[in-house]
């Protein structure tokens, strides 16, 4: 599981993300191997080979992205992460935290539906082969790099 992401620490910020209510401020965190941020609201599994990226299609939307879940309990997400490789992978052997964006948001912010101060979306990475339908989209074009966390895939900041 090599690739170019920075070793560890925030490698992008968007202060004022349009995304986020006014004020919000999206990082990006490099944490491999790292302790599991509470509270995160959505896991997701990264799957690579030979600079490519497993994708299925985003539930309401149909743009391709990682596979994704909610974390019902808003924890860590480990367990989520867990239950997402095994859906996808058939196990979750392996299964490490690459890094999150990390929200940072106004106490009581209308219309945002995530914890605040601050709410963690995770990505996690495991090896495998999918058993679930989807495609091998390239980390390093135009279809991902919009995705907030592609600089934890080693996309550039």
């Amino acid at each position: 599981m090599t690739h170019d992401a920075p070793a560890h620490g925030v490698v992008a910020a968007t202060p004022d993300a349009p995304w986020l209510p006014p004020g919000g401020l999206a990082e990006v965190v490099v944490d491999p191997g790292g302790p599991a941020p509470a509270p995160t609201g959505l896991v997701r599994l990264l799957v690579r080979r030979h600079g490519r990226a497993f994708c299925v299609p985003r539930s309401g939307s149909g743009k391709v992205d990682l596979p994704t879940r909610p974390v019902p309990d808003l924890g860590d997400g480990r367990g989520a992460a867990e239950h997402l490789a095994r859906e996808v992978l058939g196990a979750a052997d392996g299964l490490r935290l690459v890094g999150y964006v990390r929200n940072v948001v106004a106490p009581g912010a209308e219309d945002y539906p995530w914890p605040t101060p601050v709410a963690h979306f995770a990505v996690w990475e495991a090896e495998g082969d999918p058993q679930v339908p989807g495609s091998w989209v390239p980390l390093d074009g135009p279809v991902l790099r919009d995705r907030h966390w592609w600089p934890l895939a080693g996309g550039p900041v």
